[in-house]
């Protein structure tokens, strides 16, 4: 690249990508698209016998090799379960992580289907089931390399990226120190003991669970931690009464414990891990600003306005650790 300061991404281009997956033996007749997503670069293509793939180019600096080939492996003992995941391709050699050009990509086969419907009893049965599968195989080992859900790290990692981010002014920068030491010992208070943690998604919004007829499948593991098996529940309870969220509860659970028991004290982590998200999306957005990519899709990060929303879901969240909702 010509220019020093130009982020690696900028020189992917769609070319660079046809030769990168051309370089693994397949034949593109046509442009690669691009898909939704930040973190990385993900690119959806069709090779010439008109199989459709997924291509992703692992964002430079974030992932040691050792952290992509231990999701790598827990994907294919997934798979080799029977259990519905995005796998990656291997090559003759059984290689699933490949360079080119500078860059760590893999190619997975493309998953089709629908988001689901968290307001349908069935579709939450069915993830509840999907989810409680993966756990099953999971809790046979741990991670060696991928990171572990731990308050005080994610908590002071993103506290101190946020403060250095240029567009808080004097007043917020106070009050969002403020309001994370008042938060950071609830966090601690509700938090998990180490025994708790096993392999999780990691991830599990509606994004990475697609599917048909109530079978769904599980995509993108690029988040997969050592965590408690509640980080792949909490975000399918969506509800805002007491009473569907219940019902939600109630399915997903139930789905889940087709493969194994669910220790139920493990509702009374959601508000902790609803609120180490809300911490760590902010921190990312910051820590990703140099990407062009990411000033194009959250231009209100750099508002004023956002940093005071922001400030404010943070103090009814330590409302919340203190008078967890509807777990009774």
């Amino acid at each position: 690249m010509s220019d020093a300061s130009a982020h690696p991404f900028e020189s992917l281009t769609p070319q660079r990508v046809v030769e990168a997956v051309e370089s693994l033996g397949f034949w593109l007749p046509g442009e690669p698209f691009a898909l939704n997503s930040y973190e990385n670069r993900v690119y959806s293509l069709t090779d010439d016998d008109r199989r459709r793939w997924v291509v992703k180019f692992y964002r430079p600096e974030r992932w040691r090799d050792e952290q992509i080939l231990e999701e790598h492996a827990f994907l294919g003992e997934l798979a080799a379960n029977d259990i519905p995941v995005g796998a990656p391709w291997v090559s003759e050699s059984g290689e699933t992580l490949h360079h080119h050009g500078g860059f760590r990509f893999s190619l997975f086969a493309n998953v089709v289907g629908q988001a689901p419907e968290l307001d349908n009893p069935a579709h939450l049965f069915a993830l509840g089931e999907l989810i409680g599968r993966v756990h099953e195989v999971a809790a046979r080992q741990p991670f060696r390399h991928r990171p572990h859900f731990d308050v005080d790290r994610m908590v002071c990692e993103s506290r101190e990226r946020v403060l250095q981010a240029r567009w808080l002014n004097a007043r917020q920068r106070d009050v969002y120190a403020r309001v994370i030491e008042a938060l950071l010992p609830l966090l601690r208070d509700h938090a998990w003991p180490a025994s708790a943690l096993q392999r999780v998604h990691g991830d599990c919004h509606l994004g990475n669970m697609l599917g048909r007829d109530e079978q769904f499948a599980l995509v993108d593991f690029d988040d997969c931690a050592m965590a408690p098996a509640v980080q792949d529940l909490w975000m399918l309870l969506t509800a805002q009464s007491p009473e569907e969220w219940q019902m939600q509860l109630s399915e997903v659970i139930e789905g889940y414990e087709s493969s194994l028991e669910f220790d139920r004290r493990q509702l009374g982590w959601i508000e902790t891990l609803r609120t180490l998200r809300l911490i760590r999306h902010s921190a990312w957005l910051t820590s990703r600003w140099d990407d062009p990519a990411f000033p194009r899709a959250f231009p209100y990060v750099a508002d004023s306005g956002y940093w005071d929303q922001h400030i404010r879901h943070l103090e009814q969240q330590r409302i919340l650790l203190d008078s967890p909702r509807w777990l009774a």
